[in-house]
């Protein structure tokens, strides 16, 4: 099972750790300059709970803004 909310779909994305160099503007420099754009992965918060389902339980994987929302009837 992949690592994504099954309630709202909320899955991994890339993104990027921008590095800036240099002396501000503000501190008497020429202003910061981008060095490097390291990639990386934005992973969500993701629980595995039991959750009540047409009267019966089933084990979910949901993310926790669904949780605290109320989306779903935690046991």
């Amino acid at each position: 099972m992949s690592n994504k909310c099954e309630i709202c779909d909320k899955k991994q994305v890339v993104g990027g750790s921008i590095i800036r160099k240099g002396l501000s503007k503000k501190s008497g420099g020429i202003g910061l300059h981008v060095v490097k754009n390291n990639k990386r992965v934005f992973k969500p918060n993701i629980q595995s709970i039991k959750v009540k389902v047409h009267g019966g339980t089933k084990r979910m994987k949901v993310c926790t803004s669904c949780i605290r929302s109320g989306k779903i009837e935690k046991i």
